[in-house]
């Protein structure tokens, strides 16, 4: 399972696709069902299935879709249920890792055994984290784009890609010319979108009331603010000239406009993983609990997103964050992340405690993606000089420079929302330290919520050879 990545728990492609890949197994043949985004199939009669790997798999789907070469790199291979997703390496032999299914659910995630012993994974084709935004933007094949744009849809309208209402009216309207066509001036009607919002829009936009009063509302015809906003949205779609002559090639423009408005979105492309943080103290008692968030993995970092309000409570770069992850036999695994922070004004060191049993799994995707944004920096200069000749010079800049923010945006991180340990080191410099007991100690001491769990923490950050140290930015920790 190393360098592989995981999720648990999170509303998407799992939820719409607890079934099985293999359909029938004989003495030396199988039928083996595998799943693209827009949850279609590509059946496939293999031979010696159990010893097939991924890679074998993966140029199966790529021959019997005829894709071009470029999508050996941009998609993989996934096995997804509703309770883990995991993408595969091509060496991985996916026979075997769905017969070890259960207890890959047992060792990365805390599903009742009734749900682990019923669960059974499908394999699907989908985008491959390690596939850089830059050179999706060089990509003209119109079924990769397709593929692409199916995936990166389905993410929007699960909310698993928390987006601003402006975004979302945006990205349904290109949805609309996809699949109604052109805009024409009186149809559809707002009203009309109205019966099928949810298919461009996230459902927590689509919310209709309950009741006489929300019946006698519909069958008026005034349109509320969601179809309303996606019909303004929808007149200001722009139409390619030139390209009417085919129907399907006439969409790839906006398959492509819709990846380049996903690409503003930070954690677009992630790989996400459940997890649960201590909510801030409240009250005379400091009574907080835990909220579930998801944690979204990509090559350009970290970002902890609130499952259930739908934006983003941390965004970091890597080199903007330290981490390692703790698995203790007695405790719940635990990623923890460190950044730069300020409180009251006075500039601090914030430490995040991310409780899930898949810290292993982010630990080591956050490991695997630095080390591919660092192998990938000297050849920067040399793609950007010849980027202009192989896509629009319009295209790179949403992947070169931070996107302005509006205020209040569901993707501007709230880190007042966070329970954090904040301590300052004053002789510290511009590095990190040795985690000393002395040291730990100084931390604990201005964390009420370390005052009563200080043992604890002081475990937690010890293993069998001694403390952890702490590097630079952009650094795990280690011993």
């Amino acid at each position: 399972m190393d360098g592989t990545e995981g999720n648990g728990g999170q509303p998407g492609p799992a939820d719409r696709s607890h079934r099985s890949s293999v359909s029938s197994v004989g003495a030396r043949a199988a039928d083996v069902l595998v799943y693209l985004a827009d949850d279609t199939m590509v059946p496939l009669a293999v031979e010696n299935l159990p010893s097939l790997t991924a890679h074998e798999l993966h140029q199966a789907v790529r021959e019997v879709l005829q894709l071009p070469d470029v999508a050996l790199d941009a998609f993989a291979l996934w096995l997804v249920s509703p309770l883990l997703e995991v993408q595969l390496k091509p060496k991985h032999q996916p026979y075997k890792l769905g017969r070890q299914w259960q207890e890959l659910l047992l060792r990365f995630t805390d599903a009742p055994d009734d749900d682990v012993a019923m669960d059974e994974p499908s394999l699907q084709f989908r985008r491959n984290v390690f596939f850089p935004k830059r050179r999706e933007l060089q990509i003209h094949d119109k079924e990769v784009l397709r593929l692409l744009y199916e995936e990166a849809k389905g993410n929007v309208l699960a909310a698993r890609y928390p987006c601003d209402v402006e975004d979302c009216e945006a990205l349904g309207a290109l949805v609309c010319r996809v699949q109604l066509g052109p805009y024409q001036p009186g149809q559809p009607t707002a009203c009309a979108l109205r019966e099928k919002l949810d298919s461009f829009l996230p459902a927590h936009l689509c919310k209709r009331g309950h009741g006489l009063f929300a019946a006698l509302r519909g069958r008026g015809t005034k349109a509320g603010t969601g179809e309303q906003g996606l019909l303004n949205a929808y007149r200001r779609v722009k139409e390619v000239a030139g390209s009417e002559s085919e129907h399907e090639a006439s969409l790839s423009p906006h398959y492509r406009a819709y990846l380049l408005k996903c690409h503003e979105l930070p954690f677009y492309g992630s790989a996400f993983f459940h997890g649960e943080i201590d909510k801030p103290a409240q009250g005379f008692l400091h009574r907080g609990g835990q909220k579930p968030v998801s944690v979204a993995i990509s090559l350009e970092g970290v970002h902890v997103i609130d499952s259930r309000e739908k934006h983003v409570l941390l965004g970091l770069r890597f080199q903007e964050l330290s981490w390692d992850h703790t698995s203790p036999e007695e405790e719940e695994s635990v990623l923890w992340l460190e950044f730069d922070g300020d409180n009251e004004g006075t500039p601090v060191n914030k430490l995040l405690k991310i409780y899930s049993k898949q810290a292993e799994l982010m630990s080591s995707l956050i490991e695997y993606c630095i080390e591919l944004s660092q192998a990938a920096e000297p050849a920067t200069p040399q793609e950007s000089a010849a980027g202009p000749a192989s896509a629009p010079g319009s295209s790179p800049p949403p992947t070169q420079h931070p996107q302005l923010r509006r205020q209040g945006s569901v993707v501007c991180s709230r880190i007042q929302h966070l329970s954090t340990i904040d301590y300052v080191e004053e002789d510290r410099g511009n590095s990190r330290t040795v985690l000393t007991q002395e040291r730990l100690m100084r931390i604990c001491k201005h964390s009420m919520y370390y005052l009563c769990n200080f043992s604890v923490s002081l475990e937690l950050f010890q293993n069998k050879k001694g403390f952890f140290f702490w590097f630079s930015n952009g650094k795990r920790f280690t011993k």
